[in-house]
């Protein structure tokens, strides 16, 4: 079964594995740097539930929840 980045809890680290769809959401992705092979920590959901946090080498991101159902991942583990 596929996870996406959108299934972890916060505190979880995951590796990309890909990153789904097209057009300007998957560039804004790529750009920042969300590749296959990429480390990405969940740090925390907001309130509501969007947007999402996330760290990946060094620097803290906000992603949408529709922007990170496109990301798939394979768990790596708790720190």
């Amino acid at each position: 079964m596929k996870k996406l980045l959108t299934d972890l809890n916060p505190g979880e680290n995951a590796r990309v594995t890909k990153v789904k769809g097209g057009g300007a959401i998957r560039r804004r992705l790529i750009d920042m740097g969300i590749i296959p092979g990429t480390e990405i920590k969940m740090e925390r959901y907001a309130p509501m539930g969007d947007p999402i946090e996330i760290k990946l080498t060094g620097c803290h991101l906000s992603l949408r929840k529709e922007e990170a159902a496109t990301i798939e991942i394979e768990e790596i583990g708790c720190v």
